[in-house]
């Protein structure tokens, strides 16, 4: 660890919590590092120890069958002059390709310019595996919009509900690792080479695109909700309105009925001429009422 031209990189998977107080005991990690990295933060963060920083950072993890869709992969990173220490529970596709590529030598520039740059090379990858999610999710709002304006149904809404809470849990993970890696006024929350600066400008560019698309599909969820809302409130007033309608048409003939359906004595009730009458003036105040509702357009 005292050889400054050489970068070594301690990866712990799956790491039970003896083997992390070890390496905390070796490398002369802080307590308290250490339990954060024993315990899931919902937050990224980076905390400066002096003789080195410690992140905690969020790689994604998008099951679209499973009913959570979006998980969370916990990455805690100690990042010191010639070392980097990076602690996860589970396997991370990101840093299976790095080992991959340092023990092929393909790209030696990961090992060369840094450890910030190696840094830069594990967020890089994270970022790029949410580029595929983003235009899933795209795909999946566009072809529910069609669903909604063709059959709107209560698992065309659980589905979109789903994607609002996709969109909040990626929004929710990404935004604080922006704030990390992102200048303030020139400065970063942890020392960054010269030559490596342009590299997270890039990668804070990249954030920043994450966001925006997660914001305006966030939009588009809630205003196909709200589209929801209103083709149901439409055709629950329509269908309020042809009841409506059908009641107002038997009102005077329930009326007319009950009348002369009462068990008293009532003028030529023993004629069958009373009878059709009353046949054909009920069956005329019918369409008379039908036709004054077409004429104000009212069915």
């Amino acid at each position: 660890m005292d050889n400054t031209e050489n970068l070594m990189w301690v990866d712990l998977f799956n790491f039970t919590d003896a083997e992390a107080n070890r390496v905390a005991q070796v490398f002369g990690f802080h307590p308290l590092s250490v339990e954060d990295c024993l315990h899931y933060s919902p937050r990224a963060k980076v905390d400066n120890y002096e003789d080195y920083y410690f992140f905690v950072l969020h790689a994604l993890r998008y099951e679209e069958e499973s009913d959570e869709e979006i998980s969370l992969e916990q990455l805690n990173v100690y990042l010191g002059k010639n070392y980097v220490v990076t602690l996860h529970r589970r396997t991370l596709p990101t840093l299976g390709k790095i080992a991959r590529e340092c023990l092929a030598n393909s790209r030696p520039e990961v090992m060369k310019k840094g450890p910030d740059f190696f840094l830069y090379t594990i967020m890089d990858g994270i970022t790029d595996m949410y580029f595929p999610v983003l235009d899933r999710i795209n795909e999946r709002v566009e072809e529910l919009e069609d669903d909604l304006h063709v059959q709107p149904t209560r698992e065309v809404t659980e589905e979109f509900l789903s994607l609002k809470r996709t969109t909040l849990a990626m929004r929710r993970a990404i935004l604080p690792q922006k704030r990390i890696f992102a200048s303030g006024n020139g400065n970063y929350a942890f020392r960054i080479s010269e030559e490596n600066i342009p590299y997270y400008l890039d990668l804070v560019d990249h954030i920043e695109r994450i966001i925006d698309s997660i914001d305006s599909f966030r939009d588009l969820v809630d205003g196909a909700l709200a589209t929801y809302d209103s083709i149901i409130s439409a055709r629950t007033n329509e269908t309020m309105r042809i009841l409506t309608v059908i009641s107002t048409i038997f009102m005077p003939l329930t009326f007319l009925t009950g009348f002369f359906g009462m068990n008293v004595p009532l003028p030529a009730q023993d004629s069958v001429i009373s009878t059709i009458s009353i046949t054909i003036g009920l069956v005329g105040v019918s369409l008379w009422m039908f036709m004054v509702f077409r004429l104000r357009k009212w069915i």
